[in-house]
């Protein structure tokens, strides 16, 4: 660009005296560009040089601090505390250099991994749950709430304690042999509820236009974007499967609380959050008041130990390095791969990216040693064409060994296309599934544009060389384009579920049209196989590869060191992480409209964010 500037100047003027000048100005120029490129590369390498040495810092500390030993009579001290996702990275080299005062995420695998394991250690005693921090889906809860469940089966006692009773925190601690509140603290227990936020309006006033193209009558994934509220279908289908989960969680209280279900009920539209600590010890949601040092001193009484002792404890950290009987990959592998985010176009190991999958799901398939693949989705959806990509890997996978879905909180349109050809499919009553529909949203700006200023001419030699541009409206000719490539798509979506769930397509096509779906109702209308955790996943892959109970299990994909974590995604994951600390509650809006940005123009989704408390 300098250089063309020089020439045109020198071109026009032949005064050795301006030539001069300007050269001197060209040079400063690029002087000071070269500076300041290098002065930028200096910085940025100094801030990585911190950023490297306090990760490698933090690891080595963590190295080097003295191992964990679990001491006789103690408690698994089940602290949940933050996001409980279905599986979390080793470490966090990023945490301790910015510091956070949110909690972080919990690994699902993490928690369930404890309790088994204090479950059969004869140091473990019993569980103190601490449940008042924790943030989970309802399939996630179900799957925690049966481990607990098991847990009793060993005659060792659970205890739970808390300042203020979240509803999922109390649907666990529900399980406990004593519920104990502070006397001056709250139970919340109001029911479900989805509130879904419209951006019509906002959009309107920016002057931007979302043109959708859909099939499905209950697909309401669009519907934030061109309406102001619920359409009826769509309220329809979310009073269903909401009464639907909510039955499965009042049926778990009322047997755990020895209540009615009618009592449940009445309890839930009583606004327990504001009743006093005495109605609800009368109304038996609670067994017990006590403070925190009295709840202390009766848990040293059922260890039986002295009221000034510590109580020895281990946490769902501490008890990573608790080592059970040595497990070393065999013959006779199962491999659960975990799937879990947005289903997106790419090849990073964020979200659901289809060519890493393919890649992994192809390391599966020619590895003799693993016998079976238990595929545990947690995805609404996302890109269609990526979830193709992963449809077939699964089917060239399937042809070789078996294949059984777990589903966790949501396996729903993308997230149920790559499901559907599996032998098997196990989900969680409140699993949210279905979804059998996919939509096209494309953005016009020329109101935008309009708005500020802005004009723009076209000139093209053929008739769609423009399309996609954004600041004009579709045409009639390619709307139709549009929406018969949708109803292609959906065609397809339709096909792939009928042929992998041996239901006749028209049957098949009175339970899509984009219809989300409960697994406990999915499993009456034949969309999943069987009621149940990744537990029992992994036991019909057994079943069907004939292992019996001689297996061992392994958890793909691989989880990456602290230094791989810090090299690839850094800049990611530290912007993700400073970005949270400073947005608070809007950082869930910033990263909806990430993923808005994200996503291809084609998706098979459920709506962005369902919104379930």
């Amino acid at each position: 660009m300098f250089f063309v500037y020089f020439c045109s100047v020198y071109r026009s003027n032949y005064n050795s005296k301006k030539i001069i000048l300007i050269m001197k100005d060209f040079l400063k120029i690029m002087l000071a560009s070269v500076l300041g490129f290098l002065i930028a590369q200096i910085l940025l390498f100094f801030i990585a040089m911190i950023m490297f040495l306090g990760a490698a810092s933090s690891f080595m500390g963590s190295m080097t601090s003295e191992k964990f030993t679990l001491q006789g009579n103690s408690v698994l001290n089940l602290r949940l505390n933050g996001t409980i996702v279905d599986r979390t990275p080793e470490s966090d080299p990023f945490t301790s250099l910015i510091g956070s005062e949110y909690p972080t995420n919990m690994g699902l695998n993490d928690i369930v991994s404890a309790i088994r394991k204090a479950k059969n250690n004869d140091n473990i005693k019993g569980i103190y749950l601490d449940s008042r921090m924790l943030s989970a889906s309802m399939a996630t809860l179900a799957e925690i709430r049966g481990e607990l469940e098991s847990f009793k089966e060993s005659g060792k006692f659970i205890v739970s304690y808390a300042d203020t009773y979240t509803q999922g925190g109390y649907y666990l601690a529900s399980t406990a042999d004593k519920v104990v509140l502070n006397p001056q603290g709250m139970l919340d227990l109001h029911g479900l509820a989805s509130t879904p936020i419209f951006f019509k309006d906002a959009l309107d006033k920016l002057g931007i236009e979302m043109q959708i193209f859909k099939v499905g009558t209950y697909k309401s994934a669009v519907e934030p974007f061109t309406q102001n509220e619920m359409s009826d279908a769509n309220r329809e289908q979310v009073n269903s499967y909401l009464n639907d989960a909510w039955s499965f969680l009042r049926k778990d209280l009322a047997e755990s609380r020895s209540l009615t279900i009618d009592e449940v009920d009445s309890l839930a539209n009583s606004l327990t959050l504001m009743q006093t600590p005495d109605f609800l010890l009368s109304s038996n949601l609670v067994d017990t008041l006590l403070y925190e040092t009295e709840m202390k001193d009766y848990l040293r009484s059922l260890l039986d130990i002295d009221k000034d002792k510590k109580i020895p404890a281990a946490t769902v950290e501490n008890m990573k390095s608790v080592k059970t009987k040595a497990v070393e990959k065999t013959s006779n592998t199962i491999a659960i791969l975990y799937a879990q985010g947005n289903i997106l176009s790419g090849n990073g190991s964020s979200n659901i990216q289809d060519k890493y999958f393919v890649n992994e799901i192809e390391k599966l398939r020619k590895d003799d040693d693993i016998k079976a693949v238990v595929f545990r989705v947690n995805s609404g959806g996302g890109s269609a064409y990526a979830s193709e990509q992963i449809w077939k890997a699964i089917e060239d996978l399937k042809a070789v060994k078996p294949v059984v879905v777990s589903m966790g909180d949501m396996a729903a349109s993308g997230g149920y296309y790559i499901s559907s050809n599996a032998d098997r499919i196990v989900a969680q009553p409140t699993t949210i599934t279905g979804s059998i529909g996919i939509f096209g949203m494309f953005p016009n700006f020329k109101g935008t544009t309009e708005k500020i200023g802005v004009h723009t001419e076209v000139v093209k030699t053929n008739e769609y060389a423009d399309f996609g541009n954004l600041t004009r409206p579709l045409n009639a000719s390619e709307q139709q384009i549009m929406q018969r490539y949708v109803e292609n798509g959906y065609d397809l979506f339709l096909t792939r579920c009928a042929e992998g769930r041996g239901i006749p397509k028209d049957t098949l096509a009175l339970y899509a049209e984009g219809r989300v779906w409960t697994g406990n109702q999915a499993l009456e209308i034949g969309l999943v196989d069987e009621l149940g955790g990744i537990e029992r996943a992994i036991e019909i892959a057994a079943e069907l590869s004939n292992l019996g109970k001689s297996y061992v299990v392994f958890e793909y994909p691989r989880l990456r060191s602290p230094f791989e974590e810090l090299l690839d995604p850094a800049k990611e994951e530290l912007a993700a992480k400073t970005i949270k600390e400073y947005l608070g509650e809007s950082y869930e809006l910033f990263m909806l409209l990430k993923d808005i940005k994200e996503q291809d123009y084609i998706q098979a989704r459920i709506p962005f964010d369902l919104n379930i408390n």
